[in-house]
């Protein structure tokens, strides 16, 4: 979920917003019958005559209801504006306030901000050009076992994917080779999934197991995707060795399983491994609910043509913040909220969905 920065100029008195200007507006437009309004989007400069199609008496009881739902006495010549802008300029004179900024649009949101990385053919460039424009910017806030979270900035995922990424070479790890990743949120699966790309490799995120229950069944789909991803080493964590280790006997090509932490300590940098677009990004798997999981390659190009074109169509700044509980292994967790933010230059605000369903108004205090 993208949250938008809070408007500075509201009134917390009456309420008096932008925002709240336009539901007002927007309740009076879902009573009226004309649906040739429909055609114009609701915004501050919107004509309310000729994009609205709200004429003198429409116009009345808008005002009408203003005056209601904010407690003030808009003066005659509230009649006569032309857009909701002007309502608001005489509801901010009304109210003896200074006048409520109006949003900006997207186009002033994206001039504010500095340029993206649209020249950017892979995640890796994408990484890159954050450590050269904004490297101790915060990137990820995490709520793991603690009550505060753990922050993450770009140089901080650059340095532990380098690390990760160097310890994946000692491990003979080279460009191509299938690396899975079967961790929890939290910068073990950040650093990892960035070290196997630096590496050069390409990141298979399966889940991790969560219930004995569901062992045997985990064992099925794994080994399939496994086997079928020819993945070379299995990066875990701890809790989930005794269970990584019975993939040895299921997956032939499957040469090592490692804790993450044992990767986090490498000190000397990897040797360069250049990608391209067209490049393997990673590869993402069905769940297998109705059948053995499917495999799907994504290029760094199809993800970043995705991103950007996501992007723009809720047009994403860098201003906003995305909120997710999604594991890291669905698309949509990765994509859609890691990867996307880390594009855009969004603060990601993350917590794994255990810790969202123990308690599920946390993400509203985030």
């Amino acid at each position: 979920m993208i949250i938008r920065p809070q408007d500075d100029g509201q009134n917390r008195e009456n309420g008096i917003s932008a925002d709240t200007l336009l539901a007002v507006v927007q309740g009076l437009l879902d009573e009226t019958a004309d649906t040739d309004r429909t055609k114009h989007k609701l915004n501050l400069e919107s004509r309310l005559e000729h994009d609205l199609g709200l004429n003198s008496l429409a116009r009345a009881e808008l005002v009408s209801r203003i005056n209601e739902r904010f407690s003030i006495i808009l003066p005659d010549e509230a009649l006569l504006a032309e857009t909701p802008h002007g309502l608001l300029t005489l509801m901010t004179q009304a109210a003896g306030m200074a006048e409520v900024k109006a949003p900006k649009t997207y186009g002033e949101r994206q001039a504010a901000v500095s340029t993206l990385p649209s020249a950017a053919s892979t995640l890796m460039e994408v990484l890159a050009w954050h450590l050269d424009h904004q490297p101790e910017r915060v990137h990820i806030l995490h709520y793991g076992s603690q009550e505060d979270p753990d922050e993450i900035s770009y140089r901080d995922l650059w340095q532990g994917a380098i690390r990760v990424a160097s310890a994946l070479w000692e491990r003979s790890v080279r460009p191509g080779d299938r690396v899975a990743l079967m961790l929890p949120t939290g910068e073990s699966y950040f650093f990892s999934f960035f070290g196997v790309l630096l590496a050069g490799a390409v990141p298979v995120p399966i889940y991790p197991p969560t219930r004995p229950s569901q062992l045997e069944e985990h064992l099925r789909r794994h080994g399939h995707i496994l086997r079928n991803a020819g993945v070379r080493i299995l990066i875990s964590f701890q809790e989930a060795h005794r269970v990584a280790r019975l993939f040895k006997t299921q997956v032939p090509s499957l040469h090592h399983i490692v804790d993450w932490s044992e990767l986090d300590k490498a000190t000397a940098p990897p040797p360069a491994a250049p990608r391209k677009g067209e490049d393997i990004a990673f590869l993402q798997y069905s769940s297998g609910s109705t059948g053995d999981p499917k495999g799907v390659v994504l290029s760094h190009a199809n993800l970043l043509a995705n991103i950007r074109t996501m992007g723009k169509a809720v047009e994403v700044t860098p201003e906003d913040v995305f909120v997710s509980w999604l594991p890291l292994y669905h698309d949509m967790g990765l994509i859609g909220a890691w990867l996307g933010s880390l594009y855009f230059g969004m603060q990601l605000v993350i917590m794994s969905p255990l810790r969202f369903l123990a308690r599920p108004s946390r993400w509203l205090w985030t």
